[in-house]
């Protein structure tokens, strides 16, 4: 049983390496690795399988450096982390991005948003506008559906309705008390 003093709220950050976490790892694949494996296919497809004897070979090629650079910029510009920190308290979770990411975050998703009016090109103003706006996300206890915890990764993926998803990283030592927290205000 939780004291109330511990009850009232926790917040804590964290640094989260993106390419060694299972969860980031699978949220980059559903919206990467689905789209650009779907245009391979059609790539291969339409090549009839000769890839090395039609052009298809520098679209694959382009996307595969593509990966690359984007993998390197990454690296470079946040570390290989994301950097998000929580507030677990009585109304909620709330995940937002600490300063410092936000700042490069702000720069990035403002030059997608500028580059993309330049070239008349919605999507990408659209995909800046959607990812600036995502700096902080809030669920609230009531609107909580599933829970599933995943104590060897310290990691509580908390879930929502349709859009609603938090994957709470919590470091070895707060584990067992955001869990609890968690179960207490969710029953689940």
């Amino acid at each position: 049983m939780l004291n109330k003093k511990v009850i009232d709220r926790l917040q804590w950050e964290f640094y989260v390496p993106i390419f060694r976490n299972r969860y980031i790892l699978k949220g980059l694949a559903l919206a990467v690795g689905l789209p650009f494996g779907i245009v391979i296919a059609l790539i291969i497809i339409t090549a009839k399988g000769d890839i090395f004897g039609t052009d298809a070979k520098y679209a694959l090629g382009l996307i595969v450096l593509l990966f690359l650079l984007t993998f390197l910029l990454i690296m470079i510009i946040y570390g290989g982390k994301y950097a998000p920190g929580f507030i677990v308290d009585e109304t909620g979770i709330t995940n937002y991005t600490q300063a410092r990411q936000v700042k490069c975050n702000r720069v990035i998703n403002g030059l997608l948003i500028a580059l993309g009016a330049i070239s008349g090109n919605p999507t990408a103003v659209g995909t800046g506008m959607t990812a600036q706006s995502r700096q902080v996300v809030r669920l609230r206890w009531k609107s909580v559906q599933k829970v599933k915890y995943d104590l060897q990764r310290h990691t509580i993926l908390v879930r929502g309705g349709f859009s609603e998803k938090i994957a709470v990283f919590c470091t070895p030592e707060n584990y067992a008390q955001v869990a609890a927290f968690v179960r207490h205000k969710t029953g689940i």
